[in-house]
């Protein structure tokens, strides 16, 4: 499992690239996520929904509220254009710290 401090630059990384495809609540985020990392990368609720809110207040995603029979009501996040222009630049530089990084500590994918 990773600690904190490594996962605190790349969340919103990894919740734009949640939203890539399709619209989703931060449940399915979080474990989507989790999934992914294979169980390497998980986030508690409390976490996640103040990221959630603050890229929303930068108009990188958008909720909409859905009720559904039977189901509690729930926001599904979305990306906005803003969130996909966000998303490319963040995965460019990404790929560029990691670069960086494994390159400064002698690790090669050769």
């Amino acid at each position: 499992m990773f600690g904190p401090e490594l996962k605190k630059g790349s969340v919103e990384l990894l919740v734009l690239s949640m939203l890539k495809d399709e619209p989703r609540h931060g449940y399915q985020i979080g474990k989507l996520i989790e999934l992914r990392s294979s169980g390497r990368l998980q986030f508690n609720p409390a976490t996640l929904y103040p990221v959630l809110y603050r890229m929303e207040e930068r108009d990188w995603i958008a909720g909409t509220w859905v009720e559904k029979p039977g189901e509690r009501r729930r926001c599904f996040y979305r990306l906005t254009r803003k969130g996909e222009k966000v998303l490319i630049e963040q995965r460019e530089r990404w790929k560029e710290f990691s670069a960086a990084i494994d390159e400064a500590i002698g690790f090669s994918h050769a």
